[in-house]
């Protein structure tokens, strides 16, 4: 013999966990997607961006202290 209200609980608690669940693969997915985005557009930012072939000049002085 069950009561009305168990019978109630049980169903809130099932449409909780399929709610939570839900939720957390939504965020995992959306989540995936601005990963890729951004290591996309990195990619194409990195690709697209001429590279500095001229050496850099350093003061012997500043590179002295650093290393202390």
């Amino acid at each position: 013999m069950e009561s009305p209200f168990l019978s109630i609980l049980v169903l809130v608690a099932a449409v909780l966990l399929v709610g939570v669940t839900g939720g957390v693969g939504y965020l995992t997915l959306a989540d995936w997607r601005d990963r890729r985005l951004r290591e996309q557009e990195k990619r194409e930012t990195r690709s697209t961006t001429p590279k500095n072939t001229a050496p850099k000049k350093s003061d012997s002085k500043n590179t002295a202290k650093k290393r202390k």
